[in-house]
């Protein structure tokens, strides 16, 4: 929990630094044939499979490379690293025993190419697809399963919207394979400027 709330000071901290020192102007549309750069953190929430009996919540940073196709519409290539906090979970051995167990932390290193089009004044839609590189077998040692480290498929849809240097997205990124799929639900706030 204290982990949690860090990340959460954290993240406080950023938005606000990042909306006072940014003037508020929508950016409408992705120059053609301009690249930019961005850095952000992110903010994430489980969902589905096996992974929410170990975590609820995580944080993450990533570097997404973006390049204007046409005025409304980029290509990006996303790259970075997602920590999923482990949580408390129970097991019943016997029907008076149950062992409680603390979840390992665990990550994962998303490598991923997408579409950004414009559809408003600095609103804007997503979808990425690419591959997601799991640091450690979160599920070690949980029902006798052997997972290992897996690579997921990753399809992510998401929407968005930017102003100046600064891009604010929700997604929800799912992750496939190794008969162990699931997702999150995941908010982005990042800084950006032109290469």
């Amino acid at each position: 929990m204290k982990n949690l709330t860090k990340a959460i000071a954290t993240v406080s901290f950023a938005v606000a630094s990042l909306f006072a020192s940014s003037t508020v102007k929508a950016q409408s549309a992705t120059p053609a044939n301009a690249w930019r750069f961005g850095i952000g953190i992110e903010g994430m929430a489980t969902t589905g499979g096996q992974i929410h009996d170990i975590s609820n919540a995580g944080i993450g940073g990533t570097a997404r490379l973006q390049y204007g196709i046409s005025n409304n519409l980029a290509f990006t290539l996303t790259s970075g690293y997602y920590n999923f906090f482990g949580k408390d979970y129970s097991i019943v051995q016997t029907p008076t025993t149950t062992v409680t167990y603390k979840a390992i932390d665990f990550g994962i290193v998303p490598v991923k190419a997408g579409l950004k089009a414009y559809v408003g004044e600095g609103f804007y839609v997503s979808g990425e697809v690419g591959a997601g590189f799991e640091t450690k077998d979160a599920y070690r040692g949980r029902t006798g399963d052997l997972n290992e480290k897996a690579t997921k498929l990753i399809l992510a849809p998401g929407l968005g919207y930017s102003w100046s240097n600064v891009d604010l997205g929700v997604r929800y990124e799912n992750f496939s394979g190794n008969n162990n799929n699931y997702g999150m639900v995941a908010a982005r706030l990042a800084y950006g400027f032109k290469l």
